[in-house]
Formats: structure tokens, C-alpha cells, sequence
């Protein structure tokens, strides 16, 4: 069974960092491509960084590119999402997903507020 689990959310002021952790478990995980996406209130869920296989590439909405670092461990299963000069507007329920398939973890919430 496919697991992605998040964490690492929470409550930051606006200028500062954080980093989202996600853990996979029940498909190879260093055979993927995985991407973050976010839902900001109101609005759909959008793509905002994604990273091959063995992390050697990514690509980043413009919206996050050059605050927001995606990285990956293959030997610990795991994604993550640097984040930094965090803005209000980059207050979203954010979520890893697997590429190419419907595997979605159930989202964690960053807030970005003084």
C-alpha cells in the first residue's frame, strides 16, 4: 500500500524557514520522480516543485523559485521542501505527490502570518 506521509507544518512569521518533511513506503521510491504541490485558501491545488528520480534535476513554479528547495533521500525514503523568505501568500495546505500516478499524502498545513 502506497503511504506518503507529511510533516513539518506549522505556523511561521513572514521572512522565515521551514522544512516538509514527506516519508514514502510501498513503491520504490528511488525509481520516482516526486513533486510538491499546495492549495492556498480558495484556490486549486498547484504544482510548485518537482524532482527526478535520483535527484539530479527539478523545476519550480515561479512563485517559489529561489526561496523553495526540493530535495530528496533515496536511502531514507524521503522528500522534502525547503522553505525559505516565507511570504503570507505562501500560506496553502501543502502535499507530496508521486509523478505520474494518483499517490497524494493527505496534505499539511503551513501559515504564514506575524
Amino acid at each position: 500500500q502506497v503511504q506518503l506521509v507529511e510533516s513539518g507544518g506549522g505556523l511561521v512569521k513572514p521572512g522565515g524557514s521551514l522544512t516538509l518533511t514527506c516519508v514514502a513506503s510501498g513503491f520504490p521510491f528511488r525509481d520516482s520522480g516526486m513533486s510538491w504541490y499546495r492549495q492556498r485558501p480558495g484556490e486549486g491545488r498547484e504544482l510548485i516543485a518537482q524532482i527526478g528520480n535520483l535527484g539530479m534535476t527539478s523545476d519550480y513554479a515561479d512563485s517559489v523559485k529561489g526561496r523553495f528547495l526540493i530535495l530528496r533521500n533515496n536511502g531514507k525514503n524521503t522528500l522534502y521542501l525547503q522553505m525559505s523568505a516565507l511570504r503570507p501568500e505562501d500560506t496553502a495546505v501543502y502535499f507530496c505527490k508521486r509523478n505520474q500516478y494518483q499517490d497524494w499524502g493527505r496534505g499539511i498545513h503551513v501559515t504564514v502570518s506575524s
